[in-house]
């Protein structure tokens, strides 16, 4: 599966230009994702300098990526099919709708297959469904 992953506030926290702290479990879950055989591509507003050393950030501990801002390590502009929008099955972005899940719970949905909702009512139910306010006698 290609995996699109964002930079800041999804691998380290919000400090652009700077890197800010990496997010907890950040760099496991993505070298994780990696042997299991996901190709991981970097999606980030970084250009230049700053591209860089957001991607020496991530080699220096264990991560590459298949692709920086690009489908594929190759592309350039000059490709007939050139698009800025990468072509990933996943995208990992503090942008989605509700935020960024923890690492953790990423991890689960992608290796198993299950979506977020599946994944959230499971840890809030267990084996027993939790009643809501909405549902509670008065």
């Amino acid at each position: 599966m290609y995996i699109a992953v964002d930079f800041d506030g999804t691998i380290v926290e919000h400090r652009y230009p700077k890197i800010g702290r990496e997010k907890p479990f950040a760099i496991e879950t993505l070298k994780k994702l990696r042997k299991d055989g996901h190709q991981l591509i970097l999606w980030t507003v970084r250009e230049g300098r700053l591209l860089d050393e957001a991607v020496e950030f991530c080699k220096a501990r264990g991560v590459e990526f298949y692709a920086v801002n690009s489908n594929y390590e190759e592309e350039t502009t000059e490709h007939r099919s050139y698009s800025r929008k990468i072509k990933a099955d996943i995208f990992i972005d503090d942008c989605n709708i509700g935020g960024l899940p923890e690492w953790g719970i990423i991890y689960r949905a992608i290796s198993t297959g299950k979506t977020l909702r599946e994944i959230y009512i499971e840890n809030e139910c267990g084996s027993q469904r939790k009643r809501h306010w909405w549902q509670w006698k008065r």
